[in-house]
């Protein structure tokens, strides 16, 4: 399985996933500061891997506290700065949130015992995500047809997650099953994850793939080349509206006119059930020259007018289901996301 993210004694160890697929190389972030750089930078990406990489670096920098200082303003800043680092990803504060209710409830409690406890907890955010992606590949295996070719957008694979994945779980699920499962993987502009992370992946697994620009999912979708289609998802609203990786509508757009299924893939914790419906999702702006630059190249003219939202949102009616470590949810979502959630409220 690969590794994206490990506690050792060193540090958080991350695999660098902006040197990917020309190397395979390792990151050690030895405090919280880095490990918010790694965030911010996209060292590491995928919701649920900055979920975890979020409690790790709260354990982290609670362990590299200044020990002559009061702890408690410390603690918010460590968050604070965490939660500054991508705002759209809404495990990335679910993540400090269960960090920073279980260090209010450790109040008086010796620092080493502080300590070790957060380190524990943040550990066992880790193993908590691989086992709940093994459980979304579960039921959504069941879904993909024997024999299916499955268009994927973007990386919800094991690079975004602790290990397995999300919508790469899902299919990973349906191999194991004994199902043949060929893949589609759209590069996904302008950051590539498509290119350069999901295929990698399927290619480490031996999963057929083909590689296809963005622009070219509706030529195959309308030529009946594609069965499903399995995505993840970074904030999921109470009415079932999903934020995803950019270019994520268009496909379930696609999809529909072409009536193909469109499943989104994602954990409990991706739910933002506070948000009624994804228009209240904040979208993350990125760096202009992710657009007017490949690999350090020039693509565009000097002094080019960008705009590069990282993310869109992809309304309920265009998502035949959503596929959670609980189960699958389907329309309507006000209620299906509300019982798997166990509030019914």
């Amino acid at each position: 399985m690969i590794e994206t993210i490990q506690w050792t004694p060193e540090g958080v160890v991350m695999i660098d996933q902006t040197k990917i697929p020309a190397e395979e190389t390792y990151v050690t972030c030895t405090d919280s500061h880095q490990v918010a750089e790694a965030i911010r930078s996209m060292v590491i990406r995928g919701a649920p891997a900055i979920g975890v990489a979020a409690a790790m670096g709260v354990a982290i920098g609670v362990e590299k506290a200044d020990r002559t200082q009061p702890l408690d303003p410390q603690v918010e800043a460590i968050c604070t700065e965490l939660a500054g680092t991508r705002p759209t990803a809404v495990n990335l504060f679910w993540a400090i949130d269960r960090m920073k209710k279980l260090y209010g409830q450790l109040g008086g409690k010796p620092y080493e015992e502080i300590r070790d406890t957060l380190i524990r907890e943040a550990i066992l955010v880790r193993e908590e995500d691989i086992a709940i992606n093994r459980a979304i590949g579960k039921h959504g295996g069941e879904l993909i047809p024997d024999g299916a070719t499955v268009l994927t957008h973007c990386n919800a694979g094991a690079l975004a997650t602790a290990g397995y994945g999300t919508a790469l779980g899902v299919i990973r699920a349906a191999v194991e099953a004994g199902k043949k499962v060929d893949v589609f993987a759209d590069e996904t502009r302008p950051f590539l994850q498509g290119a350069r992370l999901t295929v990698w992946e399927l290619q480490h697994d031996n999963i057929p793939a083909t590689l296809i620009t963005d622009n070219m999912a509706g030529h195959f979708l309308r030529a009946g080349k594609i069965a499903c289609i399995v995505v993840g998802a970074d904030r999921i609203a109470a009415n079932g509206d999903v934020a995803n990786k950019i270019g994520t509508y268009s496909v379930a757009v696609l999809a529909k006119e072409n009536n193909i299924p469109f499943y989104v893939a994602a954990p409990i914790s991706t739910l933002d059930l506070t948000l009624s419906t994804g228009d209240l999702i904040p979208i993350e702006e990125r760096a202009a020259s992710e657009v007017t630059h490949v690999f350090g190249v020039p693509v565009a003219p000097k002094g080019t007018e960008v705009r590069n939202p990282a993310f869109d949102v992809t309304p309920n009616r265009y998502v035949t289901a959503i596929i959670t470590e609980k189960g699958v949810a389907r329309a309507p979502y006000e209620e299906s996301l509300r019982a798997l959630a166990g509030n019914t409220k």
